[in-house]
């Protein structure tokens, strides 16, 4: 956290009228960011150096801060880790467009593409072929992914009260609108529960990754997940606008006006597993992402290219189904479908059915502010 920017009290962080009758009315100091000082009220986009390319080309990790005049958490919101995830990208870019930033209380740091290299090449990893999101908390001598990941760490993560970062699935692959948090945590489980995807996913926090060091410094990560590699999906990037409003809105950030009510509440899933093909061969899927299933369905069959054998794909559980491969064509062992178990699937399904038809009747934005 920078000297200049104040962290508000854990309790009034979770009451947002409280917070802003408390908070201070004593002149704010301006936001450092790379050495770049952003006044109160004002936004900026500050370029952060990374490296050069072979061909003497600069690569910079570029964020757009807007520092509010008045106080209030410190909020990053990421995208692009993985440069083939493009969906953050999008998101990022319609949420910096709104109005409801423009009385912003507090600090939102906004890093639409935070790996340039891969984002250039339309790679989820790095040149080197390491994954920036098992790279944390990095190294400012060591490989390209430890220096990016330094980067990120001192200038953005511990300067913040609360990370939300957007990823969407591998390159042919699919997901279901979800966001995951660390079990064990339920400020992070209610702020979940604001953001209002239709599914709450526990995941453990893996070595390396963002969100494992974020939680070490004490900073609260949401990881939202939606779509496909490489791809637009115009739900899931409302629905991930739509998400981090809600948050904004519940840390006393921006006014009610202009933010979407949740009119159901997410699915907490306790578990999920991925389904695998049994052999090599061409997919037929019966089931898609979000499709409530009861154990014993057939959700897909592979058969050979002959067609002499065909094997079925069976639910183990009854579950829904947050995520799928998207080519026809599998080896053995390939993951098809991310099944996560639910308490009970009686009113699952006209729930998920209710929250897609919500989303894509929303109208947030016009249509030139979509274009």
């Amino acid at each position: 956290m920078h000297p200049l920017v104040s962290r508000p009290p854990a309790a009034l962080s979770r009451n947002h009228a409280t917070y802003i009758s408390l908070c201070p009315v004593t002149p704010r100091g301006g936001f450092i960011l790379g050495g770049v000082n952003i006044a109160p009220g004002t936004r900026r986009t500050v370029d952060l150096p990374v490296s050069v390319l072979s061909d003497h080309t600069p690569v910079t990790m570029s964020a757009h801060v807007i520092h509010g005049r008045r106080a209030g958490p410190v909020v990053f919101v990421s995208a692009g880790v993985h440069g083939d995830e493009v969906i953050g990208v999008e998101i990022v870019r319609r949420l910096l467009s709104l109005p409801a930033l423009d009385g912003l209380r507090g600090t939102l740091i906004a890093i639409p593409i935070v790996n340039a290299f891969g984002f250039l090449n339309l790679s989820r990893y790095l040149p080197d072929r390491r994954d920036l999101n098992r790279s944390f908390p990095g190294s400012a001598e060591g490989s390209m992914a430890a220096r990016l990941a330094h980067l990120l760490m001192q200038e953005v993560i511990l300067r913040a009260d609360l990370g939300i970062d957007l990823h969407s699935a591998a390159v042919h692959r699919t997901n279901l609108p979800q966001v995951r948090v660390a079990p064990g945590k339920p400020e992070l489980m209610r702020l979940a529960e604001v953001f209002a995807a239709p599914v709450i996913l526990p995941s453990a926090l893996r070595e390396g990754s963002l969100r494992q060091v974020a939680d070490g410094q004490g900073v609260g990560m949401l990881l939202y997940e939606a779509g496909e590699g490489l791809r637009f999906d115009e739900t899931a990037v409302r629905a991930g606008v739509s998400g981090i409003l809600r948050v904004l809105h519940d840390r006393a950030m921006i006014p009610a006006r202009g933010v979407p009510r949740a009119r159901r509440a997410p699915l907490v899933c306790r578990n999920s597993r991925w389904l695998r093909a049994p052999q090599g061969g061409l997919l037929r899927t019966f089931r898609s992402e979000g499709d409530v299933v009861d154990a014993g369905d057939l959700l897909a069959i592979v058969s050979d290219p002959f067609g002499e054998v065909d094997a079925p794909i069976i639910a183990p559980e009854a579950g829904i189904i947050v995520g799928r491969a998207v080519l026809p064509v599998v080896n053995e062992g390939n993951a098809v479908f991310h099944l996560a178990a639910i308490a009970s699937t009686a009113h699952a399904e006209d729930r998920i059915d209710t929250w897609t038809a919500e989303v894509e009747a929303e109208r947030l934005f016009d249509e030139d502010e979509i274009l």
